[in-house]
């Protein structure tokens, strides 16, 4: 059994092919734009191949003789339904056996921005002929990372998720979800709804980082728009900023607390807690 990983030179997809590779049980097939990227993947004995979610031949080479692949979202905005759905439809010429897609949880009815291209490549998947498997992904620790310099820095840390919580995982938490999906059977056909086993307010998270900086951090709520407004004055482009602050508005709202144990399932333990995360970052 071959099992092939799209977007391989990236964060998640990187990390899912090494955790395939440590267990040695399949070939591994390593896809990413640039396979120059690739080469310490290949170096540890995965096949490398080039391909660009805009590329639909390319993709047909890549996934010639592939059993399982992962889908891994890509980061153009605007442009992912698409994307996505050329690398579906090369798995469905290729014969693919099983699909996974890493997607966002609660899709199908989730409001937040980042959503609306996840729901609108799993209804592409619903009329598909391959067979797949849905990894609904929660958010990582590592998404606060970013501004954890400026909470230090400050001693604040901003956000507008008010009193929500935000059930996050380390980033290599799903990406070994994903291999234990892509290397075993039974999957297609699931629905994985992935959250990690430490539920915070952005108050509670606030503390995780004081504890991990040795000084004080306290939480600042702001309204969604003042948010958006502060992350785009750092420097962020207006809709991303945008995004991120609807996205603190759905922790607010209970979209991004995820309880489904699934995670927990998949990886036969606890998920990486935040202040391993962090400690790391500030290390």
């Amino acid at each position: 059994m071959t099992v092939a990983v799209t977007g391989a030179s990236g964060q998640l997809g990187r990390l899912t092919a090494e955790a395939l590779l440590r267990t040695g049980a399949t070939p591994v097939v390593a896809i990413a734009r640039d396979a120059g990227k690739l080469a310490d993947l290949a170096a540890r004995g995965a096949q490398v191949r080039e391909a660009s979610y805009d590329d639909p031949a390319a993709l047909d080479r890549a996934l010639a003789g592939v059993d399982r692949v992962l889908l891994v979202s890509g980061n153009e905005f605007g442009k992912r339904v698409a994307q996505h759905t050329n690398v579906i439809r090369a798995a469905e010429r290729a014969g693919v056996e099983l699909l996974a897609y890493t997607s966002i949880p609660q899709a199908t009815r989730n409001p937040l921005i980042l959503a609306q291209e996840h729901a609108g490549t799993e209804a592409v998947l619903a009329e598909s002929t391959v067979p797949h498997v849905l990894l609904r992904n929660g958010w990582y620790w590592e998404n606060y990372l970013g501004g954890l310099g400026h909470a230090v820095e400050t001693g604040v840390l901003n956000g507008a998720a008010g009193e929500g919580r935000v059930a996050a995982a380390a980033r290599a938490d799903y990406a070994e979800a994903a291999a234990v999906v892509l290397g075993t059977d039974g999957h297609a056909g699931r629905v994985y709804e992935l959250g990690g086993d430490e539920r915070l307010t952005y108050a509670e998270l606030a503390q995780v980082i004081s504890t991990a900086a040795g000084k004080p951090v306290r939480y600042e709520n702001l309204p969604e728009s003042d948010y958006a407004a502060a992350l785009e004055a750092a420097g962020l482009p207006g809709p991303y900023a945008a995004a991120l602050a609807d996205a603190d508005a759905g922790i607010a709202a209970g979209i991004l607390d995820v309880d489904s144990g699934d995670l927990r399932k998949l990886l036969g333990r606890a998920s990486t807690p935040a202040l391993e995360v962090i400690r790391a970052a500030l290390a």
